[in-house]
């Protein structure tokens, strides 16, 4: 087979990757953003005609923490519709079968009962900080469900946890909560900081997935029958949380990181900066039934992903 993966320079795009070409004999399509413009349709549209796909992972999108996306909250809406819309109606036009939709957990609304089950998809109102990512995401799900609807493609969903690793985003202000804690770290001691300003409270909980383990479960659910998909859809349920089922304070995160960095000075926690949701927790046990469980635990997987910043930073 044909296989597209959409972002394959980002950090999830990049995992999947990684594992497609280390398990499968199938060719690997991929493009860059100077070779492929996903921005734009006509582009997009001749990618497709040209390469005959067989399947698409989308992993392909504009993401950033809470200040990137309160900050610019219509740039956020308007690439992630644009982009998610022409693949997946490019897909569609060229005759792709079989697509995985990337979303994430934020699609979920800011005060959902915890663990956060699937069914809890627009039962209420989303985190104000996120909303126009949330809502591109929820576009991609409801697209995905609309095109198996009406035309039976096999388009499915699957939405992650907080993600992290290798190739993450370490922007100082354009980061997630991981990725930013860890070049704090680093920074306060290469310069000798006696502490390291953390933004919020350090109240809130969150969950945490390893890239690798992201990619996994990804190829897992791709490679899941239709059938047994459809027992899922029988349920009036189009997509699957993807996670650990464990969840951590930022305190307790960034003492982590400040252990494995073993960093000796304070944690100065600014509450001038939003906490955003208090806590979110997916109910996994929709993908655990069906066989997919995390194989990497937070400890091993900050390490790791500290390790790799250290080795490509200069």
């Amino acid at each position: 087979m044909n296989i597209f993966v959409a972002g394959h320079n980002g950090m999830v795009g990049s995992a999947i990757y990684r594992k497609l070409k280390h398990d499968t004999n199938n060719k690997i399509i991929t493009a860059s953003r100077d070779d492929l413009n996903l921005l734009d349709q006509s582009k997009v549209e001749n990618f497709f005609r040209s390469n005959n796909i067989d399947q698409v992972y989308l992993a392909a999108a504009k993401v950033g923490g809470i200040y990137s996306n309160n900050k610019y909250r219509a740039d956020f809406i308007y690439e992630n519709l644009t982009i998610q819309n022409n693949i997946i109606n490019s897909a569609h036009k060229y005759d792709v079968n079989k697509l995985l939709f990337l979303g994430s957990s934020c699609i979920y609304p800011k005060f959902s009962e915890q663990p956060i089950k699937e069914s809890a998809l627009l039962s209420s109102c989303l985190e104000y900080t996120n909303e126009p990512y949330a809502i591109a995401k929820i576009a991609g799900v409801k697209m995905c469900e609309s095109y198996f609807k009406q035309y039976q493609r096999d388009y499915r969903s699957i939405m992650p946890t907080n993600l992290y690793g290798p190739k993450d985003n370490f922007h100082g202000e354009n980061s997630h909560v991981i990725p930013a804690l860890i070049k704090k770290f680093h920074l306060a001691i290469k310069n000798d900081l006696d502490e390291v300003e953390i933004w919020g409270s350090g109240k809130p909980k969150r969950e945490f997935l390893h890239v690798d383990d992201m990619a996994d479960a990804s190829i897992y659910v791709m490679n899941r029958s239709l059938e047994e998909m459809k027992e899922l859809y029988n349920k009036n349920l189009y997509h699957l949380n993807v996670g650990t089922g464990e969840d951590v304070t930022i305190k307790e995160l960034a003492k982590t990181i400040k252990s494995i960095f073993s960093y000796d000075g304070k944690l100065k926690f600014n509450t001038e900066f939003p906490d955003g949701t208090p806590r979110k927790l997916l109910d996994v046990s929709m993908l655990s039934s069906m066989g997919w469980k995390h194989s990497i635990d937070l400890y091993d997987g900050l390490k790791d992903t500290i390790q790799w910043y250290i080795k490509n930073t200069s």
